[in-house]
């Protein structure tokens, strides 16, 4: 960073440490992307990407950089923060429009009714009945404990291991390798360490709860 660099790619927290340890001069930017910028504005980050963007950016100036947001949702709040960053003249681009079919139309979707002291068990059973013991499974938990607790039930046959923001980066990636390869069958992460993932070959997706 200190001779110079075209693109970087950070954290909010770890460009603001660099920030205010004097290590990165954002001046000169001329780009801005945000991804997933749902979570980026709500999950704590909305603050720390104002204190990030606070130097580059001048009130109703036209020298501004060009703020490109990414996300596969977008409610209404997103754009009145957004806003904050875009011209008055910004563009929409929507890749689903007004299309009813949302989903792929190649994946089967079904809805499982259950106690929630069920949910382990007809988990269990929804993989060996969906992916058995060779197909790859995803699930996906809404907190870190429910994550650790569901890898290490009983009622999942197969080798199963946790994702979530707990497990040091290294671990992640260690686990996530294994996971490609087939090294283990099930993965079950929160919803925020699963972000990005492209894994082609996974057979079943579960959602262990409705998202909120």
């Amino acid at each position: 960073m200190r001779s110079g660099i075209d693109i970087l790619v950070g954290t909010p927290g770890r460009i603001k440490d660099h920030l205010q340890n004097g290590k990165l001069d954002l001046t000169k930017v001329k780009h801005v992307v945000l991804d997933e910028v749902d979570q980026m504005l709500d999950m704590g980050f909305a603050e720390q990407v104002e204190d990030i963007l606070r130097v580059a950016y001048k009130k109703d100036s036209e020298d501004n950089p060009q703020t490109l947001l990414f996300s596969a949702t977008c409610p209404h709040w997103v754009f009145d923060v957004a806003k904050k960053y875009m011209k008055s003249k910004y563009e929409q681009i929507d890749l689903i429009g007004k299309k009813t079919q949302k989903a792929a139309t190649t994946v089967e979707h079904l809805a499982i009714e259950c106690h929630w002291s069920q949910r382990a068990a007809v988990t269990g059973d929804v993989i060996q009945v969906y992916s058995g013991s060779n197909g790859r499974t995803i699930v996906f938990c809404e907190t870190k404990k429910e994550a650790n607790e569901l890898a290490l039930n009983a009622s999942i046959k197969q080798d199963c291991q946790s994702l979530h923001g707990d497990i040091p980066q290294k671990q992640r990636e260690i686990t996530l390798k294994g996971f490609r390869n087939g090294s283990f069958k099930v993965l079950v992460a929160t919803n925020v360490a699963a972000r990005g993932l492209d894994i082609p070959e996974v057979d079943l997706v579960v959602q262990s709860s409705p998202p909120k």
